[in-house]
């Protein structure tokens, strides 16, 4: 059998679908389905259902996935291990949330470039959590503290929070007359509980829901009413000035600590850990403090 086929066995059994499977892998669905039929056919075992809602593993299948499952952690950790022998050269991922991404780190790596000149860096922009064991990435950014054993984390910033509108929906408007701008429905993260709470007692009425950060700013940005952001957010590309005001009363206390989390196995990695160094380096420096005040 290929090995490397089980790779494609655990993307669907975790997927459940084609082409989830194929998005994971960065192939086609094309691709998986034919690599499932090669791993069926050097076992000789019918490994999963074709229905029509997807494909759902067999009994023979599921006694097979926590073999698979360790495989997959040895394949792993032989990999990380690889990579702590490494050199200062080579490719290093960096997993944030995609407003973080591009708002703070993306205008902000030219000092991390120079220092590193023989690294290429990869910034994955993703609302979900990666997998540090499976080496989706080295370095993630993370807006909750890991509870995973076999992680090194560390507090790198505190992000701060605030009610924004654009100075001219502002202008000679009533309080009373603010529309606003609000998560989705029944989202437990602090900033969004806030404003829901600050909504229930005020009479003004929602004017749209988002589940992304970066549409309320537009919307907010476009004279369309009020939300609460995070400082960066509202201040723009690189910590720029822009045309939102940021509304002191009321004064949203919520705080949210960033954790920069990487393997315990790829710290010792000597490009990994140059540039959490750089990384760390960066949320301590005056510029981006001043874009998360």
């Amino acid at each position: 059998m290929n090995w490397d086929d089980l790779r494609f066995f655990l993307a669907l059994v975790d997927s459940g679908t084609l082409t989830g499977a194929a998005r994971r892998l960065q192939v086609e669905h094309t691709t998986v389905a034919r690599r499932i039929d090669a791993l069926e056919a050097a076992l000789g075992l019918r490994l999963f259902d074709r229905l029509v809602r997807g494909w759902q593993l067999t009994v023979e299948g599921q006694h097979l996935v926590p073999h698979a499952r360790e495989v997959e952690e040895r394949w792993f950790s032989f990999e990380r291990k690889a990579l702590s022998e490494g050199q200062m050269e080579g490719v290093v991922r960096i997993s944030a949330a995609p407003t973080l991404t591009s708002f703070v780190l993306a205008p902000n790596l030219k000092n991390l470039h120079a220092a590193l000149p023989g690294l290429e860096l990869e910034l994955f922009a993703e609302k979900h959590e990666v997998s540090l064991g499976r080496r989706e990435a080295d370095i993630a950014l993370r807006m909750s503290r890991p509870q995973t054993a076999g992680l090194v984390i560390k507090a790198v910033a505190t992000i701060q929070y605030g009610l924004y509108a654009s100075k001219s929906y502002l202008k000679g408007r009533k309080r009373s007359d603010w529309q606003f701008a609000a998560y989705e429905k029944n989202s437990g993260t602090l900033h969004h509980q806030w404003l829901e709470d600050l909504l229930d007692a005020n009479p003004s009425r929602v004017l749209l829901r988002s589940n992304d950060q970066l549409v309320l700013r537009q919307v907010v940005a476009a004279g369309l009413g009020v939300s609460v952001l995070p400082h960066y957010l509202a201040k723009g590309m690189g910590g720029r000035s822009s045309d939102l005001q940021r509304i002191d009363d009321p004064l949203c206390p919520v705080q949210r600590k960033l954790w920069l989390v990487m393997h315990d196995d790829v710290r010792r990695s000597v490009r990994v850990r140059a540039v959490a160094d750089q990384l760390i380096s960066l949320f301590a420096s005056q510029v981006v403090l001043e874009m998360l005040a």
